[in-house]
């Protein structure tokens, strides 16, 4: 197996995989539904869609697990499983890493809670967040990821607790993190990317970054701005596929591969070291970036 430095050593741009929700719809997954819940009741797709991101690309393929906490779990009774579904997830992840024909890791999804912060409002309390966190992680960890990978952050205590909690449950297994910067340049709760950046690296992310949004060209000054501030680190370009189009009853994004594969160039030459795609990307998507960035000069 590969591990988090053989993957990243020599420098070259790693490529990280694609929009797992969208594909998981494309396939049937009705919105609202728990797409956790798909790792017990349909892992034969699960399994089909992280085949198709590693065969397009992919050295890291993210567990189907962004909702795996307790706390959004909860939210369609199914608090009590998420031992069950994060370490199925990881299993499931786990056998398409192995069966690439290139080396890949396996990354521990986390997303946010979907609670408000104590600190501006809210009931959730850093304390009670990095619980929650560690028992995802937790069980993550045993079904054998290689990193965790907290994503989708806006406010900056609760990404902390996130990078807290993974370490608390395995210390020993590096923490990637990364926030969506998609109100002018900031995340919706204020943070800035240099912020963000001091922050999660002083809590322990061996990479930080972006992720999601309203499409990749707001990555781009993120990036730049995080680059200017730590010039050492390493960070992540992972962005929505553009903005999505209400067609009946399913969203339609616009962004074509082509386009996508120039913002890989554009976000690797930004400074970015690990680059992928969110939400409405597809296979094709990561393919033309993956081949973009491997072959540009």
């Amino acid at each position: 197996m590969t591990s988090w430095q053989e993957l990243v050593q020599n420098g070259a741009p790693v490529v990280a995989d694609g929009a797992m929700g969208t594909m998981l719809m494309s396939n049937g997954l009705e919105f609202g539904d728990p797409p956790e819940v798909w790792n017990l009741e349909h892992p034969e797709i699960i399994r089909r869609v992280q085949r198709a991101y590693a065969g397009a690309g992919a050295q890291i393929l993210l567990t189907n697990t962004f909702g795996g906490n307790r706390l959004r779990l909860e939210l369609h009774g199914r608090e009590d499983r998420v031992d069950q579904l994060n370490r199925t997830a990881a299993v499931l992840s786990r056998v398409e890493a192995k069966a690439a024909d290139h080396p890949v890791i396996v990354a521990g999804d986390i997303g946010p809670t979907g609670q408000i912060m104590a600190a501006i409002g809210g009931t959730l309390t850093p304390e009670i967040a990095r619980d929650v966190f560690a028992e995802q992680a937790r069980a993550l960890a045993a079904g054998g990821v290689d990193v965790f990978w907290v994503e989708t952050m806006s406010d900056l205590s609760e990404a902390v607790a996130a990078i807290q909690g993974a370490k608390d449950a395995a210390p020993d297994i590096p923490v990637i993190a990364t926030m969506s910067f998609d109100t002018r340049g900031h995340t919706m709760m204020g943070v800035t990317p240099e912020q963000a950046a001091a922050a999660l690296l002083e809590a322990g992310a061996v990479a930080v970054g972006g992720n999601c949004g309203n499409g990749p060209e707001e990555l781009v000054p993120v990036i730049e701005r995080m680059r200017a501030a730590y010039p050492d680190a390493i960070l992540v370009a992972k962005g929505n596929v553009g903005q999505p189009q209400l067609v009946g009853l399913s969203a339609q994004y616009e962004t074509t591969p082509e386009t996508m594969a120039e913002f890989a160039v554009r976000f690797r030459d930004a400074g970015a070291n690990i680059i992928g795609a969110c939400c409405g990307s597809t296979p094709p998507h990561l393919r033309a970036m993956a081949d973009a960035i491997s072959g540009a000069s």
